[in-house]
């Protein structure tokens, strides 16, 4: 847990972590996403302890903007493939080492910053390199709970749980 404890930043990916990956697309191009409610009262519950909340994306997507406005991120990075580098210049901005830092991502662009993180994890339903790059591997598939998982592990680390920091 101590290494949960150090964690100042919670940096993710959107497809496959904090939706299943699917992509719903009309006609019109208007992109619909599935996200989790689960995810989003772990997420809620961190920014409540000071927690830096960030997103970093490799598409540019309205619905993603739209679920960050709701859930109050810091910071949201879109249409950038190298995570990595997004990753290294977003921690020194915030004067973050890299032992502070969790990210979590599904797919081969994600490693690099995987690799940074000191906390750096994977979702099951990640392809093969990345969850071998990965330091933890969530039980709960992306857009299924796997980001609140990480948040209950935060939130543990600290003595701290959804419910008692979702009632007050």
């Amino acid at each position: 847990m101590e290494d949960w404890q150090k964690i100042k930043l919670l940096a993710l990916d959107v497809d496959g972590v904090l939706t299943d990956g699917t992509i719903f697309m009309g006609a019109d191009r208007m992109e619909l996403k599935r996200f989790s409610v689960l995810d989003g009262l772990g997420l809620v519950c961190l920014k409540k302890l000071g927690i830096e909340l960030a997103i970093i994306s490799g598409r540019l997507s309205p619905a993603t903007k739209s679920r960050a406005e709701e859930l109050q991120f810091d910071h949201v990075v879109q249409s950038r493939k190298d995570k990595g580098s997004v990753l290294k210049e977003l921690s020194a901005d915030l004067g973050f080492s890299a032992d502070q830092v969790c990210y979590v991502g599904d797919d081969v662009i994600d490693i690099p910053a995987i690799e940074f993180a000191g906390m750096g994890i994977a979702v099951p339903n990640a392809m093969p390199a990345t969850k071998k790059a990965a330091d933890w591997i969530t039980g709960n598939p992306g857009g299924k709970g796997a980001v609140r998982e990480v948040c209950d592990r935060i939130l543990e680390s600290r003595n701290e749980s959804v419910l008692s920091l979702s009632t007050t």
